[in-house]
């Protein structure tokens, strides 16, 4: 019998892969994941963040493992399908899952992010398939260096970053200062966003990548308070 298993709501990578080994370790193995989104506490562009890189990480470990998105769920909103669609074609997802309705608007449930079939063979339609192929020519190559440069030099300034957020956290200690300064964090992620947006980053990649920063320096700085605190 094949099981589909949608990834859990939580952006919890251990948490969908243990779920699919479950049924590996009892003799299925006609298993497809199903990418839905995940849930997230803060208004986005869609109802489920799609937080691609689960899903990446996810054929990572799991190559044999059959992929489809769901960008219904992803979405929540029929508008939008085709561009999430499409994403995950270019990102050699094996298939999708689309909800479908002969009148979507006498839909009992979902009805916002369900198309008709006419509608549904339209969105087909306007797919593009491209190459699959790993491609190694010399002008790709070139980019690819250029982005590992880029790369390594990102590690550094975060490094250099969690250095300082280090220092931050001796002073706070020194000082005997609480870790979150709510006041000083809200500032500095509504200008940093600010700057992003205007250099063309996006408003959610830019939220995202700042709170992951923000997120990183206070573990650091939680550390360095409780190490002070065992001695």
């Amino acid at each position: 019998m094949p099981i589909m298993v949608k990834n859990p709501i939580n952006p919890d990578l251990k948490l969908w892969i243990g779920a699919i080994e479950r049924l590996y370790n009892v003799g299925v193995v006609d298993v497809t994941a199903i990418h839905r989104g995940f849930s997230v506490y803060e208004i986005a562009k869609y109802r489920n963040n799609p937080n691609w890189q689960i899903p990446i990480d996810l054929k990572q470990e799991l190559p044999q493992l059959p992929l489809l998105c769901d960008p219904s769920h992803i979405t929540g909103d029929a508008s939008m399908l085709l561009e999430v669609a499409q994403k995950a074609i270019d990102l050699k997802y094996d298939g999708l899952m689309l909800e479908t309705h002969c009148n979507p608007r006498e839909a009992w449930t979902d009805a916002k992010q369900q198309v008709s079939p006419a509608e549904l063979a339209e969105l087909l339609a306007k797919l593009h398939f491209r190459d699959r192929r790993e491609i190694e020519e010399a002008e790709l190559l070139e980019f690819r260096a250029k982005i590992n440069a880029m790369d390594e030099a990102i590690i550094h300034l975060l490094t250099e970053r969690m250095f300082t957020s280090g220092l931050i956290g001796k002073f706070k200690k020194e000082h005997n200062l609480a870790i979150l300064q709510k006041a000083r964090w809200e500032e500095l992620l509504v200008s940093n966003v600010d700057k992003a947006v205007k250099l063309n980053l996006s408003k959610e990649f830019s939220t995202q990548l700042f709170k992951l920063i923000h997120q990183e320096s206070i573990h650091i700085q939680s550390q360095i308070l409780n190490d002070n605190n065992n001695e």
